[in-house]
């Protein structure tokens, strides 16, 4: 039996935490603060405490869900950080595996809250499933170090360049005790350090992509109005938005337009003095998300870092065409000219041909929004499920897995 942690429970990892239970495979599910599916909501908590835990309801109807709350009820008052959450989580899931290590057979942890739970996992001969939903922390780094000189301006945005030596040291020890590692893509895997590549089992699990039924009804765009190109995610060059603003710069052309939604990490005032002819949209529900996506008409993400950016797949499901780069952790959904572009990273110039191309071509946008479709309806939560369940259980049955 499994025992899994997470410390807020995004898709990917809800996906996983089913197709685990579905197969009986999962004894227990560690996270800090949420609901259960046959549990009632906390109505003494202040408004946005409630409203963060109603979005993190986690159904089980074979395993157990054990909550460890204090230091995530912190974050959330803006009293302790992200990495104190996942320190702290991990280190309760290491010392309840201990008092538990009857009958449990592997644990299941993603980065950064990992290293204690295979400690304890180790002594007590469990099989450790390690996913890493980003590049391996040393290709990361390496990356955006190289962004910070290309980009001096937006180095402040990168965030990433800024972990301690410690956290460091504990991502290079989860990988060392892991047995079996998760990459959602390609980029990923190949992020790894040779040495875990050869002597571990690595495969890739491609994520899902929203259900049709989830998708807002397609409006029609007219093909006189502006060519509207969208960048969805957090403001930052690790994303590739120095990129896409240099790559609007390049194109001169009145018969296109950028949206940018996202979190800022600097003012806007900064975005702005980089390029300022962009349409802000702040954060919002998913489903307004969809929405702004079906307003617009290709997606861009030239990522420098990534792991797999559900994004990617969402704008697929609303029908935008991609121009993403292979470390967006998307390049199986590309089809050129046909679902999108693939573009190397750090190249404004290779963007703006691509846009270019796009608004010169409208005439076979519908085309590239059904083919967009239908290569996200290609990827489903299911599938990325059982893809999980056969790799645990074949590890679990020491057989061997297809890379």
């Amino acid at each position: 039996m499994i025992a899994m942690s997470h410390p807020t429970g995004n898709a990917n990892v809800r996906a996983v935490l089913a197709a685990l239970d579905s197969a009986r495979l999962l004894h227990v599910f560690f996270t800090t603060v949420g609901i259960r599916n046959d549990g009632v909501l906390p109505r003494l908590l202040p408004g946005n405490f409630r409203r963060t835990i109603a979005r993190r309801l986690f159904t089980a109807q074979h395993a157990r869900i054990e909550f460890h709350s204090w230091t995530e009820l912190r974050r959330l008052a803006g009293r302790a950080t992200i990495d104190e959450v996942c320190f702290d989580l991990d280190a309760h899931v290491a010392a309840t595996c201990r008092q538990r290590s009857a009958g449990l057979t592997a644990v299941y942890c993603y980065e950064d809250i990992a290293r204690d739970t295979f400690r304890a996992a180790r002594e007590c001969g469990s099989t450790t499933f390690y996913d890493l939903p980003i590049a391996y922390w040393q290709t990361s780094q390496r990356l955006l170090a190289e962004e910070a000189v290309r980009w001096p301006e937006w180095e402040p945005t990168l965030v990433g360049t800024r972990d301690s030596r410690e956290k460091l040291e504990r991502k290079a020890e989860e990988l060392e005790r892991a047995d079996v590692v998760l990459c959602p893509s390609q980029f990923v895997l190949d992020s790894l350090p040779d040495e875990a590549r050869t002597t571990k089992t690595c495969i890739i699990a491609e994520f899902g992509s929203p259900s049709s039924h989830s998708i807002p009804e397609q409006r029609t765009r007219e093909t006189s109005a502006p060519l509207r190109v969208l960048f969805a995610g957090s403001m930052t060059q690790r994303k590739g938005l120095a990129d896409v603003f240099a790559a609007m710069k390049l194109l001169r052309r009145n018969d296109v337009e950028l949206v940018v939604m996202g979190a800022a990490i600097a003012s806007l005032e900064f975005y702005r003095e980089q390029f300022a002819q962009f349409h802000y949209e702040p954060p919002r529900p998913h489903r307004e998300v969809l929405q702004l996506m079906q307003s617009c008409d290709v997606f861009v993400l030239p990522s420098i870092v990534e792991g797999r950016a559900l994004v990617q797949q969402e704008a697929l499901a609303c029908g935008l065409p991609l121009i993403v780069t292979p470390n967006a952790g998307g390049e199986d959904l590309i089809e050129e000219g046909i679902t999108g572009f693939l573009v190397p990273i750090r190249s404004p110039e290779r963007i703006a041909e691509k846009i270019s191309w796009l608004a010169e071509n409208r005439d076979l946008l519908p085309a590239m929004r059904t083919a967009a479709r239908a290569k996200a309806a290609e990827y489903t939560w299911q599938r990325y499920g059982e893809k999980v369940v056969s790799t645990v259980r074949k590890a679990l049955m020491r057989e061997a897995i297809p890379a």
